[in-house]
């Protein structure tokens, strides 16, 4: 509403006029309790509609872990005041005033999801205009409740409530409206904004509605603050170094398993993944109703990696276990060496081998039966002379002595053969580690697949 500006320009050049002209007239000073106690209504039947309008200026924080929202926001209130009118022609055209907020009744307007005390300085003066339209502008840094959905975490979309009521009074007596395009919302707010932090802001829409507070019906005006967050920096210092452990993990098949290298190597690796894991869980908050993917992701990968330290345990306990059993063989054939004259040459084996060969055919044709009797042969000692009798002893235990060295040189050089050749459990376990490389290879994509594509089409509510 405003006044014909010609007609002001009517009024003598002379005449000077002040805003305290204003306020004397009316009575703001001396009368201050008639505008600050009540509601300013001539008629208490009167319902006093309340205009709001919210901008953003800036996204300044979002704690994860505390599950609340710090903003800076821009609010404009206006409502008619009934008891303040004035000419603007007897004031040289003075449409509206400037009066200290303390002077006027204002509406006790509160924000539900407020958790902290605003700090920022209040503005102190209200703006009056002509007709009794009353603005209040403020500028607030709010720190306000809000229930985080980090399932899709750091690929997630935040949706943040503000709700404007009054303390005490009913939707009868005041009624909260507010511009509900959410177009003009959004792009007022983007024209505004100053700061985004690490959100980019999406959209913001507006509802009107009433509630029910201790059976008695509020008006209430709901501003809905959608956002997005920039994703890039954890995806470059989280989610791609556990990949990179992940590709580490699946080189360490390369590194052989007979010493303690690559055991050592995983343990690392499986370390470094833990440390990943300690890290989200300072930021994601513990009140989560669903296990964020980002949690599903780092869990399926120490997963995979603990298997593969165990398969590693596994092999490396076999080859043990080999090689323990061919130290066992090779001390024994060391002891029948040492029990034969001492150590053997690969040459000396071979010559007393052929040796042995041909006594024992010498002592086959010299043989006594072993199963004949002594008796047997005392008849035989006194049919033929004594020295014949000699002979046919020593040649028997010349044959039991040569029996014996011939399987001590049999083993020694069984021995000898099969040093070339690995053991039964060496040969166990590059089966294994190929059985596993290939499972470890699919099962990893698969899991990759399916929890990135989860990521991408999960529905973020």
């Amino acid at each position: 509403m405003c006044v014909d500006i010609s007609a002001v320009d009517k009024v003598d050049s002379q005449v000077t006029c002040s805003y305290q002209d204003v306020v004397n007239h009316l009575n703001l000073t001396k009368n201050k309790d008639l505008y600050t106690t009540t509601r300013p209504v001539t008629d208490y039947k009167q319902t006093t509609m309340i205009h709001i309008q919210m901008s953003i200026y800036g996204i300044l924080d979002v704690r994860e872990i505390d599950q609340t929202f710090v903003t800076n926001i821009w609010v404009y209130m206006g409502w008619k005041n009934g008891r303040i009118h004035w000419n603007p022609l007897k004031f040289c055209g003075i449409q509206e005033i400037t009066v200290p907020k303390d002077l006027l009744w204002r509406p006790d307007l509160t924000i539900e999801e407020v958790t902290e005390k605003d700090k920022s300085p209040p503005t102190p003066f209200l703006t009056v205009k002509w007709h009794g339209l009353v603005e209040f502008r403020n500028d607030l840094v709010l720190v306000s409740s809000c229930r985080m959905q980090i399932f899709k975490f750091p690929f997630d979309i935040q949706s943040c409530n503000l709700s404007f009521k009054s303390g005490v009074y009913s939707d009868k007596e005041i009624k909260f409206a507010a511009e509900s395009n959410a177009t003009k919302n959004t792009q007022w707010s983007l024209e505004v904004m100053r700061t985004q932090y690490e959100w980019l802001f999406i959209g913001m829409t507006v509802k009107e509605k009433t509630i029910n507070n201790f059976s008695c019906n509020q008006s209430m005006i709901v501003y809905t603050i959608t956002m997005r967050r920039r994703s890039v920096l954890y995806i470059v210092n989280f989610i791609l170094p556990v990949l990179f452990f992940f590709c580490l993990d699946l080189a360490s098949f390369l590194i052989s398993d007979t010493g303690g290298e690559k055991l050592s190597f995983k343990v690392t690796v499986l370390l470094a993944v833990t440390v990943m894991q300690l890290i989200l869980n300072d930021i994601l908050p513990c009140s989560s109703d669903r296990i964020p993917l980002i949690a599903l992701y780092c869990i399926g990968m120490f997963g995979l990696m603990l298997l593969s330290l165990l398969e590693t345990i596994l092999v490396m306990y076999l080859i043990e276990k080999d090689s323990t059993s061919q130290d066992n063989k090779a001390n024994n054939v060391q002891s029948l060496s040492e029990d034969c004259g001492g150590k053997w040459s690969e040459d000396d084996i071979h010559s007393c081998d052929g040796e042995v060969k041909k006594l024992n055919h010498c002592a086959c044709v010299c043989d006594v039966p072993a199963d004949e009797p002594p008796s047997e042969l005392l008849s035989v000692a006194k049919e033929g002379s004594s020295s014949q009798l000699m002979e046919s002893i020593v040649l028997m235990k010349v044959s039991d002595e040569l029996t014996a060295v011939q399987k001590t040189l049999t083993l020694l050089l069984d021995s000898r053969k099969e040093e070339g050749k690995p053991g039964y459990w060496t040969r166990v376990t590059k089966t294994i580690n190929k059985c596993f490389f290939i499972f470890y290879i699919t099962s990893g994509s698969v899991f990759l697949v399916l929890i990135f594509s989860i990521w991408t089409n999960a529905d973020y509510k």
